[in-house]
């Protein structure tokens, strides 16, 4: 009997007529259909579906419950009554006869046969293939989400003959010398399956094949350790005549076939490309790629300062500079803390365990079982992090490895003070001289020395942030008719208008809008309000009383802006703006506290002795 119609419960238990899935109802219904699958044929009564589903805890309705889930099975399965599939109710019971190769159980089944079959004519190469085409009918873990006693044993049972499956995949693998390529896997598997005995064999196997003979020892010793303490048993002994045989480095453990080639061990190379016109900088790049370069430990080199001032193009240029010191791969992540949506650090890892080479039906589906295989692939590898945009300690902490080899950079606007181990850089903006270097490289020497002197304001008025100058020699080099003065005051028009500058023209905002708006609405406030006098910074003392709080509570607050960088610590309680932050800020104050409340805000201030001049016009 052919039928277009297919079956699965090697993962979720679905059916589909040709390419179109069927709607199988509740978890219940379906775990009905998967009893009935299961059992090939098999008369199954009645009770013991009922018993299956809800054991103990069966209502006296679950006779006519599963009857009418058969009623509608056989509406779902046979729509048009062709007798196609058919559920037939004989002695009390119900039977489903389907062909084996309508389930992927059954196919399942089949590539198993035929991977016996050329095992027993010496045909490994043939074997593993029929195994890994059987492996690869697998969704995940076996009639998940259904309940009742029979789901859960059948998962457990099928779930063994997948590991059995995998185990016989693997040692055909081994016997045609491809060790070094099944290192990666095995190291995922012994991470999900710490105990697994025959998956440890063949991890030291691999390993001992590959030229690791002092790691193969070593995961011996982790497992004897692990047995003792969790089981209070040693190795089986088997386990123990090959790591015997490994410390004797015999050469019977190796296949006397000619190892297959293979291809080199994949290394991940994620660094963005640098800026080409990256500017000044020295002594800060000295120092980082001084501390990555240390032995015996996991350096972790974090980068932080106001936005604009060129974390991330820091933190490429020292992860390029060292990277011939990490041979083993150089990985990268935008963490996206100044975005809507943070990464995931379960994201995070699963892209970093692909990326050496784990497939996606292998990744652990735990986060604590992820952190654990990464730090197990991590180990004797040495591999570069640059963690972008970090947020805090808790979206970092899984992510650096625990080995030593190993190094990390990480940008972030916040210092992350529980981040033990981190060695933190701040970066100030570039030094006018740097600046005026920068914009020559973006619009030309020739360009600027023409206007040397206007030049020099318009990087004022940029602050001297890099992302700033960039902006501005973008504007210029696409507008060649535009002098310096030209963009320096359409930049001072920009900040006065009470809409969002157009996307070109973020000057001013673009670097600080995402701080900005991360901010709780007391920070805020204060962070716009405290903008507004002229002087060169802003005391506790007059900030309290234009904010109407105390000093403390002022204090409080300029200190976690200083955190986040949006202003600069001074001496004796005193803070200021960094220009362009100065603008944005009075920008905003204009837009949402309005022209009523800043002035109040500085009437205030005058009030409580500071003699300092209104700052809107």
């Amino acid at each position: 009997m052919t039928i277009d119609i297919r079956f699965s419960v090697l993962g979720p238990v679905q059916a589909w007529r040709g390419e179109t899935e069927i709607e199988l109802g509740s978890p219940q219904q379906r775990a009905v259909l998967a009893m009935l699958l299961l059992r090939a044929g098999t008369l199954t009564t009645l009770d013991e579906m009922v018993d299956a589903i809800w054991g103990a805890d069966t209502p006296r309705t679950a006779g006519g419950t599963v009857r009418t889930y058969i009623s509608r099975l056989r509406r779902i399965l046979d729509p048009d009554g062709t007798g196609a599939v058919t559920i037939a109710s004989l002695s009390g019971g119900y039977t489903l006869r389907v062909p084996a190769e309508s389930t992927d159980l059954g196919r399942f089944r089949r590539h198993v046969a035929r991977a016996q079959t050329a095992r027993q004519r010496g045909d490994l190469g043939a074997a593993s293939t029929a195994l890994r085409e059987a492996l690869g009918l697998w969704r995940g873990t076996a009639l998940a989400g259904l309940p009742g006693s029979f789901a859960a044993a059948h998962r457990e049972r099928l779930g063994e003959l997948r590991i059995a499956t995998l185990s016989d995949r693997i040692g055909a693998d081994l016997a045609l010398g491809r060790h070094a390529e099944l290192t990666i896997e095995l190291s995922t598997l012994v991470a999900a399956l710490p105990l697994r005995e025959s998956l440890r064999e063949h991890y030291m196997l691999a390993l001992y094949g590959a030229g690791r003979q002092a790691d193969a020892l070593a995961t011996f010793r982790e497992f004897r350790r692990r047995l003792a303490e969790e089981l209070q048993i040693g190795p089986g002994a088997e386990l123990q005549r090959l790591h015997q045989r490994i410390l004797a480095a015999d050469p019977a453990l190796l296949p006397e076939v000619e190892p297959e080639p293979v291809a080199a061990p994949l290394v991940p190379t994620q660094l963005p490309p640098g800026t080409s016109d990256f500017t000044g900088r020295d002594a800060e790049l000295a120092e980082i790629t001084g501390l990555l370069a240390r032995s015996g430990e996991v350096p972790v080199v974090a980068v932080t300062g106001m936005g604009g001032v060129g974390k991330t193009a820091v933190a490429v240029r020292a992860a390029h500079a060292v990277r011939a010191a990490f041979p083993d791969g150089q990985l990268y992540a935008n963490l996206g803390a100044t975005t809507d949506r943070p990464a995931d650090p379960f994201v995070v890892l699963g892209g970093f365990l692909r990326a050496y080479g784990v497939p996606d039906e292998q990744l652990p589906e735990l986060r604590s079982d992820r952190v654990a295989l990464w730090r197990t692939l991590a180990a004797g590898r040495r591999i570069l992090l640059l963690l972008d945009d970090a947020r805090d300690s808790a979206q970092l902490r899984d992510l650096l490895p625990a080995t030593a080899g190993c190094a990390a950079v990480v940008t972030s606007r916040r210092r992350v003070l529980d981040l033990p181990g981190s060695r933190w850089i701040k970066l100030d903006p570039l030094s006018s001289a740097e600046a005026l270097t920068l914009l020559e490289r973006v619009v030309g020497a020739r360009r600027v020395h023409g206007e040397r002197d206007a030049a020099q304001l318009l990087l004022a008025r940029c602050s001297y942030l890099p992302h700033a100058v960039r902006l501005v020699g973008a504007r210029l080099v696409a507008r060649q008719h535009w002098t310096m003065t030209d963009v320096g005051r359409r930049i001072d028009e920009e900040m006065r208008l009470a809409c969002a500058p157009v996307a070109e023209c973020g000057v001013a905002s673009t670097p600080f809008e995402w701080g900005y708006r991360q901010l709780p609405a007391a920070q805020a406030r204060a962070f716009r309000l405290l903008a507004l006098p002229d002087g060169p910074d802003i005391g506790v003392v007059e900030g309290a009383a234009m904010l109407e709080q105390s000093e403390s509570e002022v204090e409080t607050i300029l200190e976690s802006l200083a955190d986040v960088h949006l202003v600069e610590a001074g001496r004796r309680g005193r803070y200021r703006y960094v220009g362009l932050i100065k603008s944005f800020a009075r920008h905003r104050a204009e837009v949402e506290d309005g022209a009523v409340a800043c002035a109040e805000a500085l009437t205030r201030m005058r009030r409580a002795g500071e003699l300092l001049p209104a700052a809107l016009s």
